[in-house]
């Protein structure tokens, strides 16, 4: 199943007892992991990557609780835990449905658990990266629980700046709680360190505009920016930029609101849509399949990121 389903249980309280939590967003794995093992007065083991002992919770899971709680075990692991392991500590929760049982895999192997245990009632759930707008809510919900006075259109700002990591976002927002008045952008520039030196929507910018970015590229690589996280941010700003484009081909004029699921400065919206129209749809099409190809090509093995990275946005230009 995925997000929206497990959603709906939460909602109807029809959740089951045993979980299977896998896929693209670890941010997701995290915050479900926690909302569904969050129980009071349970006694817990939690088992992180290499700790992973079957026999340790296999015990866990089959012995009751001295003092009535609720047995609740998690493993968490980027390694995959043996499918013969897993539907034993199954059983024992379909056995006894005061136990509960997450499995948080955060490797990429993401078909060996799309299927498995469908004949189980165990749920589970595969978890894609947020949507813009709905990783704006996320952070705009977390604020508003620890009272931090900030726009959407600041939230988006935030989140450009970590590159669309809703996690470091979040993380953020408690350097906010200190202070009595609406957060600016200004004021996330001054207070957050993004990773990287140089402004990601800045480089992309020159990159469209066919300017020279060797310079920035390098700052990026030498504060530790990961070569695929720039592909990513590259492919997320396009897909935005094709976004503007349809939309005002069709509608005559942007609407930030629809197009990006929240409101956006004129300024903002005036400078994406003259960028946006500047490029043919055959032209989005040609370079999303070179960045997706490309990054396919990083996650490969024994591979000079740097280098493909290089040559990927050389290609680009020549392409707009």
């Amino acid at each position: 199943m995925y997000k929206n389903e497990l959603d709906k249980h939460i909602q109807n309280g029809s959740l089951s007892n045993s979980f299977v939590f896998f896929g693209e967003s670890s941010f997701f794995i995290d915050l479900y992991t926690k909302a569904v093992s969050n129980v009071e007065d349970s006694s817990v083991i939690s088992f992180y990557y290499d700790e992973y002992n079957f026999n340790s919770a296999k015990a866990h899971l089959s012995q009751g609780s001295l003092f009535g709680d609720r047995n609740i075990l998690i493993i968490k692991s980027e390694k995959k835990v043996n499918k013969s392991e897993l539907d034993i500590l199954i059983d024992f929760c379909e056995k006894n449905t005061d136990n509960i049982f997450v499995y948080a895999y955060y490797g990429s192997d993401h078909k060996t658990y799309a299927k498995s245990f469908s004949k189980k009632s165990t749920m589970s759930v595969r978890f894609f990266h947020p949507k813009d707008f709905e990783a704006v809510n996320i952070i705009g919900q977390i604020a508003q629980e620890k009272k931090v006075n900030i726009d959407k259109y600041s939230i988006a700002h935030l989140l450009q700046i970590h590159n669309g990591d809703v996690a470091l976002a979040c993380n953020e927002i408690d350097k906010f709680r200190v202070y009595d008045k609406a957060i600016t952008t200004k004021d996330i520039d001054n207070l957050v360190s993004g990773l990287a030196e140089v402004n990601i929507d800045d480089f992309i910018k020159k990159i469209l505009n066919k300017k020279d970015f060797s310079k920035d590229l390098n700052n990026m690589l030498e504060h530790g920016e990961d070569e695929i996280r720039v592909v990513t941010a590259i492919t997320a700003y396009l897909t935005q930029l094709y976004m503007f484009n349809i939309y005002i081909r069709v509608n005559g004029a942007p609407n930030a609101l629809e197009i990006l699921g929240y409101p956006a400065p004129k300024f903002v919206v005036d400078e994406k849509a003259a960028l946006a129209l500047k490029f043919k749809p055959n032209t989005y099409s040609k370079i999303h399949e070179l960045l997706l190809d490309s990054e396919l090509k990083m996650k490969s093995s024994h591979i000079d990121k740097e280098a493909i990275l290089l040559s990927t946005l050389i290609r680009m230009q020549k392409l707009l």
